[in-house]
């Protein structure tokens, strides 16, 4: 009996771990990877309004850093989140269960039921904002590969709410 309680307690507390290392968090590099305010290559401003990014497309140089100033302009809590169909995927269970459980509505975020069950939304290829907020996010681009962003709040990149990065050489403002 006490060898089932611990081996329950066991993987109950290595839960977070296992969650943090799953696709969608930022932990596949082949999309790039958090980079440093130090080694900024330009600034590139984000409205994401209702189903929509402005830009919907940017053009990116391989190995660029990139700081996005993301600003939320629409009625509903919306997410920046860089990465590949593949993280996504892996994301959407997460958002899922947020939005289930009442962490996130359409137009509130309550930072203290996601504290509570272990889920802040704090990877590096991402932000998720309530209408009016602002926030960065600080990217540096892989030398070649299929990147993009996307709203994962659930409906919303079903819906459309989704946009890609041109890795190339001689992008435009790099």
């Amino acid at each position: 009996m006490h060898i089932k309680t611990f081996g329950a307690i066991c993987a109950i507390a290595t839960m977070p771990a296992f969650a943090l290392a799953s696709p969608g968090h930022g932990t596949d590099d082949s999309f790039g990877a958090a980079g440093h305010a130090d080694d900024v290559d330009r600034t590139i401003e984000m409205a994401m309004d209702e189903m929509k990014y402005d830009p919907e497309a940017i053009d990116v140089e391989p190995g660029e850093t990139v700081r996005f100033v993301v600003t939320n302009t629409g009625r509903f809590v919306h997410e920046f989140n860089i990465g590949t169909d593949a993280t996504w995927d892996g994301h959407r269970n997460e958002m899922n269960t947020m939005m289930r459980e009442g962490m996130i509505t359409t137009s509130e975020i309550r930072h203290a039921r996601m504290e509570e069950a272990g889920m802040m939304h704090d990877d590096p290829n991402s932000v998720l904002l309530a209408p009016g907020q602002t926030a960065e996010v600080i990217w540096t681009f892989p030398e070649e590969g299929a990147v993009g962003f996307a709203c994962n709040v659930p409906g919303h990149r079903e819906a459309g709410m989704e946009g890609a990065f041109r890795v190339t050489h001689g992008a435009p403002g790099s």
